[in-house]
């Protein structure tokens, strides 16, 4: 893991001495990336009383149509404005476009943060 804390130099590159030791609490992740697939997911410990639960893969959405919601089985990630080789190779995150069996939906949540895909259809 990789330490997030103050940075040891100053903005003009002087030292900055320690003023308090490393917590768990500063660490960093590597980022989830969930995959088109197979639903597969893992509860990670968080900040407080609170369990996070990751999607490592996930072929389900919850797409919101003009009738309520429905659940959709995912095809494929046609577009992702996160990152392009995103898409080539079917990584899903919040505002990347996925082709459903229902139509093309843009994803609204974070399923490496909260462990499941809600999309809205793209007209």
């Amino acid at each position: 893991m990789q330490y997030q804390g103050r940075s040891k130099r100053s903005k003009t590159g002087a030292r900055l001495r320690p003023q308090n030791k490393k917590k768990k609490s500063k660490t960093g992740r590597s980022p989830t990336e969930t995959t088109v697939g197979e639903s597969r997911f893992r509860t990670v410990d968080a900040r407080g009383n609170v369990d996070k639960v990751r999607a490592l893969s996930t072929d389900v959405a919850n797409v919101a149509t003009d009738d309520g919601t429905e659940r959709a089985t995912i095809e494929d990630v046609t577009e992702n404005g996160a990152n392009p080789n995103y898409a080539r190779r079917n990584i899903i995150t919040k505002g990347a476009i996925i082709e459903t069996d229902v139509g093309t939906a843009r994803v609204t949540s974070r399923p490496g943060q909260n462990g499941q895909v809600n999309a809205v259809l793209v007209e």
